[in-house]
């Protein structure tokens, strides 16, 4: 069996971080899949490669041991149990009868266009009955925009992914940035084999008064000056609509307060909410009448002779 260089066939260096080779693997396995090059024998070729490249360097495991035996890499734990170093193609341990010199576990693979790797991957029992292997169709990715709103509540929406519309239930809570797998909507398999899955990412659209972390929320509140001097209660906003709270004499500026259970919703989790905390701003009173003034200097007077 010929050595083939799995990082020359992905288009990578052998220093490529696992999302590099993932993003290599998807990217050539979309330019070559059998859907996109019907009767093409080259691109079932090379999709066959790529398909092989990305199940040996996407285990760290297998990567560890190709980088060190080649393309005899399955038989390492053999090779090692044996003492054999690859690097001075011999074993290392005396056996009896003297030394023995290093055979080739892989048997003879000259007439074969992959490897044995690739052989078992899809053997007999992964093939149709025209003898054809079966492939996994490719993924697909997609993104949704919602509001805030929307992913505060479960509901269900159309999507149209690759001329197909599929209808899909959002769960409550949703993240921004957050992805969702929805198996079997990918491409179809090729030869028989299974579908890829979609992919979603949704991107949240926050065009409200609240600042989200998780599963808090966050607001400001305004405070007029006698509320926050004498005390009161006032509305806030949330979610669920206004709520009245009460406000304690001499209240700070900054002053920061939690109302528990009136945050976002936890994802896929009935019942539970995070908290939304309130900070309150104080707001200075403009416009002034002439009596109001005068009572303010007064007040001013009393306590500049405390």
């Amino acid at each position: 069996m010929d050595y083939i260089d799995y990082y020359k066939t992905l288009e990578i260096t052998k220093s490529a971080t696992e999302a590099e080779i993932k993003k290599a693997y998807r990217k050539a396995a979309r330019k070559y899949h059998p859907d996109l090059n019907p009767n093409d024998k080259e691109a079932e070729k090379k999709f066959k490669e790529i398909n092989e490249a990305n199940e040996v360097l996407s285990n760290p495991e297998n990567r560890k041991k190709y980088d060190k035996y080649g393309k005899d890499w399955k038989h390492a734990d053999e090779f090692e149990k044996a003492g054999y170093d690859p690097n001075q193609q011999q074993y290392s341990r005396q056996q009896q009868g003297g030394n023995q010199g290093y055979t080739d576990f892989g048997g003879d693979f000259s007439g074969s266009d992959f490897s044995d790797f690739f052989n078992s991957m899809y053997g007999s029992s992964e093939r149709s009955s025209r003898g054809q292997a079966k492939y996994r169709g490719q993924d697909f990715n997609a993104e949704l925009q919602l509001d805030l709103a929307s992913a505060y509540t479960t509901h269900k929406q159309n999507l149209t992914v690759n001329g197909k519309n599929i209808r899909i239930t959002i769960p409550a809570g949703v993240e921004n940035g957050q992805i969702i797998k929805i198996p079997n909507h990918g491409a179809p398999g090729a030869n028989g084999g299974p579908n890829g899955d979609l992919y979603i990412t949704f991107l949240i659209d926050n065009d409200s008064e609240f600042k989200r972390e998780g599963n808090n929320l966050y607001a400001n509140a305004d405070l007029d000056l006698y509320t926050a001097i004498l005390g009161g209660e006032i509305y806030v906003n949330t979610f669920d609509g206004k709520v009245k709270i009460k406000v304690p004499a001499e209240t700070q500026p900054g002053t920061k307060v939690k109302l528990k259970g009136k945050g976002f919703p936890v994802y896929k989790t009935d019942n539970q909410f995070g908290d939304l905390y309130i900070t309150y701003t104080l707001k200075i009173p403009a416009k002034l009448s002439a009596k109001e003034k005068e009572l303010f200097e007064e007040l001013a007077k009393l306590r500049n002779h405390e």
